[in-house]
């Protein structure tokens, strides 16, 4: 009987012990077409509601996931970068975690060249 006990109250401190951890999933790489579609949920989660999102990859790495940078247009023009990375099934972005390289880039910029006589 005592061994009984004593096996329940090993599995409850056990238990007890791994369910508070913070132990925190690794940083991926996730698709374009999955980080878009975790921007657009946390963005509608906030009740914001963009004309557009661009993603594209950025070149950039953190923890060895590849940064990808999502364009969110909200009007005006007002155009909004998000660069994000996943940490198990979670997105981070630069506003998140400001160590997420998000700096100025021409990714994706093929403006064309007019002259006019």
């Amino acid at each position: 009987m005592a061994s009984v006990a004593s096996a329940a109250a090993l599995g409850v401190l056990v238990f007890v012990l791994t369910a508070g951890s913070n132990a925190e999933q690794p940083y991926r790489t996730g698709s374009v077409a999955e980080v878009k579609q975790k921007v657009a949920a946390r963005l509608r989660q906030r009740l914001l509601r963009p004309h557009w999102i661009a993603c594209v990859p950025s070149g950039r790495r953190y923890h060895d996931a590849a940064v990808v940078r999502c364009n969110v247009n909200f009007g005006d023009p007002h155009i909004q970068a998000y660069c994000s990375v996943l940490r198990g099934d979670r997105l981070v972005t630069q506003y998140d975690d400001a160590a997420i390289p998000c700096g100025h880039d021409d990714a994706g910029w093929r403006a064309p060249v007019k002259t006019l006589n």
